[in-house]
């Protein structure tokens, strides 16, 4: 059987026709199959969107875009730091100690 896929608005239109069909008297396995849904998609959608309306949907979404592209922010500066530190660790294998090392600062390279 094709599992057929709803948009965040149709999932809370169907919910509230479910509310409505239980508001009636009805149990929530008829509710349910009254708007063509099983009662462990409506339990799943009831705790994602539970008292949600269109502007707390749309603000959800706004909310989960700017968090994944916050992480990917994050991600590439992780990146960014760990070739930085393995550059860092690279050099100073190559590095030339000073043999007048008082007069210089530490870890620069002599030019004596």
């Amino acid at each position: 059987m094709a599992r057929k896929r709803y948009s965040d608005e149709d999932a809370l239109k169907l919910l509230r026709e479910i509310d409505v069909h239980l508001h009636d008297g009805s149990d929530v396995v008829s509710a349910c199959r009254k708007a063509g849904l099983s009662d462990k998609t409506y339990y799943y959608w009831r705790k994602k969107f539970g008292g949600m309306g269109r502007p707390q949907l749309s603000e959800m979404r706004a909310l989960q875009k700017e968090n994944e592209r916050l992480k990917k922010i994050v991600a590439d500066l992780q990146f960014d730091k760990l070739i930085l530190k393995e550059s860092l660790d690279h050099s100073k294998h190559y590095e030339v100690r000073c043999p007048y090392f008082p007069r210089h600062l530490p870890g620069s390279v002599c030019s004596v």
